[in-house]
């Protein structure tokens, strides 16, 4: 028989090694289980009277930005703040999911100052101007629901956690997404409400809490909760500031980390940090050299595996949990 070519040899040959290695693999178990990608951001509204004098920011270019980032960045679960709603504008949650094709919620805190339905929504209507968190995700939202969290002596500044219960392909979870004044009161009304619906696999709590991680807002809610501060699990030492950046600055200025990415470990399965790191924070030039950057605040991201990876069969017929590394995505930059 004639021999094959050398090029032909080492083809099969690296298909037999390859082979080799897959068949291992199956034997050792499944592949380590996918992880999730989340990212929060304060969209930043203009204020309460930008309905009125349209004096938003330049929000129309900033949602650009914004789009622009979240599609490369590829997230699985978007939580949004100050996420705002007026005729002119109409509502920002809504918009940006149909822009990304993504399910969204959405709850005005505004629409909370009184605590009566028709009176709240008068006020917004006279202002032409709600504003609240919201959630964006690919997967399917089957339930959500609203909060109004204590106003700690500040009573015409409504706030509210929502929570949004999502059908993933792993299973259900449940994400959380606020915007807290900073005090202390809030964050542990927060963290009550996060210890009830605490399941069996992690959720994830996002928002801004206008507090830095030594705050007693912060203090509290991670004592309470027993959630894990993701960014800081992954960076022990880095800054990872995510305000005040004027949107029309010249130069980067944040100097302060308010804004979180909160793991929520399961009962029965902790779950896992793979990466977090600070985004959509680059500016881009207008004309005549100004600045514009996406929003006040950076967003953050992180990566996180919620589900345990499935159950393997031995060769002698045993199920065992696959327990190899779990590295983070690389779909995104």
């Amino acid at each position: 028989m004639t021999p094959l070519p050398r090029l032909v040899k080492g083809l099969v040959a690296g298909a037999l090694v390859g082979a080799a290695i897959a068949t291992t693999a199956s034997a050792d178990g499944p592949p380590p289980s996918p992880s999730i990608r989340f990212v929060t951001l304060n969209v930043f509204h203009g204020g309460p009277l930008s309905g009125w004098t349209g004096r938003d920011g330049h929000l129309e270019t900033r949602l650009d930005l914004v789009a622009q980032a979240l599609r490369a960045l590829a997230p699985d679960v978007v939580a949004l703040q100050e996420a705002s709603w007026s005729r002119h504008r109409g509502e920002v949650a809504a918009r940006l999911a149909e822009r990304l094709g993504w399910n969204h919620v959405y709850a005005p805190s505004s629409m909370r100052v009184f605590g009566i339905d028709w009176l709240d929504r008068a006020g917004a209507a006279v202002m032409d101007f709600a504003e609240g968190p919201a959630v964006l995700s690919r997967f399917p939202i089957v339930h959500s629901e609203s909060f109004k969290l204590p106003q700690c002596g500040w009573r015409l500044d409504p706030r509210v956690l929502l929570v949004a219960d999502l059908a993933t392909p792993a299973g259900a979870l449940r994400v959380f997404s606020t915007h807290i004044s900073g005090h202390h009161c809030q964050a542990e009304a927060v963290a009550a409400l996060v210890r009830e619906r605490r399941g069996d696999t992690p959720g994830v709590l996002m928002g801004d809490f206008n507090a830095v991680e030594s705050s007693p807002a912060i203090t509290a809610l991670m004592a309470s909760s027993g959630v894990i501060d993701v960014f800081r699990a992954a960076h022990p030492d880095a800054t990872g500031f995510t305000v005040y950046q004027p949107v029309m600055a010249s130069e980067r200025r944040a100097s302060r980390r308010v804004d979180y990415v909160f793991l929520i470990p399961g009962r029965a399965f902790p779950g896992e940090v793979t990466d977090s790191r600070v985004v959509i924070d680059k500016p881009i030039e207008l004309t005549g050299g100004r600045t514009l950057w996406p929003s006040d605040h950076y967003g953050v991201l992180a990566d996180l595996i919620l589900f345990p990876p499935p159950t393997a069969v031995d060769g002698h017929g045993v199920a065992r949990v696959a327990t190899t590394s779990r590295p983070a995505r690389t779909t995104a930059p």
